[in-house]
């Protein structure tokens, strides 16, 4: 499954991310909408879900994010909703670690 949120807030660390394979973090911005994607290993066996995906979360609820390989890189965002079947576009798409 896949899980939309709407970036709240991000720090400057992903902006000043210059090494070839983590490029992607100076993409992130404010006010964008991202699509992550939950699957295996990610995964836990006993509840079919990833951790951090805001499952009990409401649209007012901010969720904290980290990205892997920056722990500088991370900020907040809010669940928009969640989708059984993903259709994440290549831009913003994320999946969770």
């Amino acid at each position: 499954y896949c899980v939309e949120f709407r970036t709240e807030s991000l720090s400057q660390h992903c902006a000043l991310e210059t090494r070839p394979h983590a490029r992607w973090m100076q993409y992130l911005r404010e006010g964008h909408t991202v699509c992550v994607v939950c699957q295996p290993p990610a995964m836990s066996p006993a509840t079919r879900r990833c951790s951090g995906d805001g499952h009990s979360a409401h649209g007012d609820n901010i969720l904290h994010w980290e990205a892997i390989g920056n722990s500088h890189c991370q900020g907040t965002w809010k669940k928009i909703r969640q989708l059984d079947h993903c259709s994440c576009p290549l831009v913003h798409s994320f999946i969770f670690t």
